[in-house]
């Protein structure tokens, strides 16, 4: 049982789960942060052009690069950056939209590392329709309306592929997933490929790439964006996908939708015999996945000053993998989700500081976060290092009720069998047996329903 705040009977809000969890990341984010800093040390010392004070430099832009306003003389000078920080949420946005993607798996028990290739074919979508429809001179609105659900159904149905696969032929989808990344990854090139009226063969040179929208004027609205961050990327793509984050946290928490596709992820046989659909809800998990990736790609190239580089089959998009780590930050919150891919994003604009304004690269950004994820995947060990110290604030009373972190611990280390009517005994999680405590009546309508099949 968690321990309660003595006359109250709740859990004291620093003790709980979501709480431990905001605790674990930030451990993991100081280390990694920590870690680069030691390496920005390292590499000036045995590079003869670094001095100890660019040395400093470089230690100030991986904390504040995107405060950086550039050198005033030969200083670096602090402050206020409208473009850095409107094009780190400009960055952000496909990354809160993968990150969800990822997020939104794991919590039905599914890894979803199909996202790169179902962000293809969101672009696909996007590019193909938007490009049509402004040639064919249809309102903008209507356009970019019509652009982005394209996107998000083609993800959609791609992402469905391995979650056909799994809740049919129990294929891993971990598989599929990949299979399915480079399927797309040549189905792209070729639909692009054979159709030259999409090349942007008008501008010298870039016949490897797709007219970008802005050329049929089918944009994402700035929505303040452009006088918040004057001169930078940044467009209401990043509130879109703040909107989509909480609609998800909304439907995955509080709906008995996502109620049942959380029970089918806890145990997919228990939620079966609870008169769950477990087959559907693995494919509208693994399709809601590939919506909210497409539609990650979608918002990127509305912003219609994103150009695409078509030849896909050649490499994967960054993106895609890069919504892996920020759900792993997150602990697969998709609120956290939000705060976790702006983090990322000033990572990398951060590395970008540090390759245009010193003798360093911008790798250095791409080890710290490499190192971030790593720790991340600690987060029980710093879970269990937190419940000691808390177990310790309580004057070491062995007596004392166990903190939610020491329950949580123990409940994702162990199982536990259930039995249950018609002989039917099934090794259930904890965490399932949970979820039939949070909702109980809709529950035992649908284990009626269930019994009565």
């Amino acid at each position: 049982m968690p321990r309660l705040e003595p006359g109250t009977g709740k859990t004291k809000w620093y003790r709980s789960d979501g709480a431990v969890a905001v605790y674990s990341a930030l451990i993991s984010i100081l280390i990694g942060m920590a870690v680069g800093a030691i390496i920005v040390i390292v590499v000036g010392l045995l590079k003869s052009n670094i001095s100890p004070a660019g040395i400093w430099e470089g230690i100030r832009l991986v904390f504040l690069g995107v405060f950086s306003t550039g050198r005033s003389g030969s200083e670096l000078s602090f402050g206020f950056n409208g473009v850095n920080l409107g094009n780190m949420l400009f960055r952000a946005t496909p990354l809160i939209m993968t990150g969800l993607s990822v997020a939104v798996a794991f919590k039905t028990g599914l890894f979803n590392i199909g996202a790169a290739g179902q962000f293809l074919m969101g672009t696909m979508g996007t590019l193909s329709v938007g490009l049509w429809l402004g040639w064919a001179g249809v309102p903008t609105f209507v356009a970019w309306i019509c652009a982005f659900l394209a996107g998000v159904i083609l993800g959609g149905l791609w992402g469905a592929i391995p979650g056909l696969f799994k809740a049919f032929l129990n294929i891993n989808e971990v598989i599929t997933c990949i299979m399915t990344n480079w399927i797309a990854a040549n189905l792209v090139t070729w639909w692009f490929d054979a159709h030259e009226i999409f090349k942007n063969s008008a501008e010298g040179g870039k016949v490897g790439y797709i007219i970008p929208l802005k050329n049929v004027g089918v944009v994402t609205p700035k929505m303040f964006m452009d006088v918040l961050f004057k001169g930078s990327q940044a467009n209401g793509g990043f509130w879109i996908a703040v909107v989509i984050a909480i609609a998800m946290w909304i439907m995955m928490t509080k709906t008995t939708f996502g109620y049942e596709l959380r029970a089918c992820g806890a145990n997919r046989h228990a939620a079966k015999y609870a008169g769950i659909n477990d087959k559907k809800n693995i494919i509208l998990s693994m399709a809601i996945a590939g919506c909210l990736a497409a539609a990650g790609a979608s918002l990127y190239y509305l912003s219609g000053n994103t150009e695409f580089y078509w030849s896909t089959y050649q490499k994967l998009p960054a993106e895609g993998f890069n919504g892996i780590p920020v759900a792993l930050l997150a602990a697969n919150h998709p609120i956290g989700v939000i705060f976790s891919g702006i983090f990322m994003s000033m990572l990398n604009i951060s590395g970008i500081q540090l390759k245009y304004l010193t003798a360093y690269n911008e790798y250095i950004s791409d080890i710290i976060i490499a190192v971030i994820v790593y720790l991340s995947a600690f987060s029980m060990l710093f879970k269990t290092v937190l419940s000691k110290k808390i177990r310790k604030g309580t004057g070491g009373n062995v007596n004392a009720e166990p903190s939610p972190i020491e329950v949580k611990a123990a409940e994702e280390a162990e199982t536990e069998k259930v039995k249950v009517p018609g002989d039917f005994e099934e090794e259930v999680t904890k965490d399932f047996k949970e979820l039939l405590e949070e909702t109980p009546d809709i529950v035992k309508t649908e284990s009626e329903e269930g019994g009565q099949k």
